[in-house]
């Protein structure tokens, strides 16, 4: 009799554990082709932006009944000659000003998060520190962006803004130094993971 409850006990607690292995062990998505990396600039001409067409992400989260409470992981890396402005001559002098033949990709990662607020059911504000890297140079920046999960998809959305010089980026120029470009960027991003 002692053998049968234990035996009951031990299967009681293996189906909890399964229940709540989702939240205990997180779980992992890749970002789609969907998702979309803008990066918006001013010239002493117009404004510009540039789209990333190459670009590719993993997230880990952890959850419980359903809420965001963790991100374990969170990585984003670009190609940087796959931001593309739709004018040729824009391009080849933001590579240049990358210095994408030595340093090909783009790089973000989440290090930590200080803080997940509920904004709704299935939606979250989520606030912390991440390393960028641009250009061989890593800095550490504060982020905050909005997450929201929606059964096998997460979807983060946000904007940040960076002084291209803090990466020993110049700013491009064109038209021998006529038509010049501002130092601060605004990078907007609406990336999809799946799982």
């Amino acid at each position: 009799m002692k053998i049968s409850i234990s035996y009951q006990v031990l299967l009681t607690g293996v189906f909890l554990m399964l229940l709540t292995a989702g939240s205990m062990f997180g779980q992992n998505f890749k970002m789609n082709n969907s998702s979309e990396i803008i990066v918006e600039g001013t010239s002493n001409i117009h404004d510009w932006e540039m789209k990333a067409t190459s670009k590719k992400g993993e997230a880990t989260i952890t959850t419980e009944n359903g809420k965001l409470t963790g991100i374990p992981n969170l990585q984003v890396t670009v190609a940087a000659e796959s931001l593309e402005s739709g004018k040729g001559g824009m391009d080849k002098n933001a590579y240049k000003a990358l210095n994408t033949d030595q340093y090909k990709n783009i790089e973000f990662k989440l290090d930590e998060v200080k803080k997940i607020e509920a904004s709704s059911n299935d939606t979250f504000k989520v606030n912390g520190v991440a390393t960028l890297k641009i250009s061989g140079i890593s800095k550490q920046v504060p982020v905050e962006f909005t997450a929201k999960l929606n059964g096998d998809q997460l979807e983060i959305t946000g904007e940040e803004s960076i002084n291209m010089t803090h990466y020993k980026v110049v700013p491009p120029t064109a038209m021998f130094g006529t038509i010049t470009t501002g130092e601060d960027l605004n990078i907007k991003f609406k990336s999809t993971f799946s799982k």
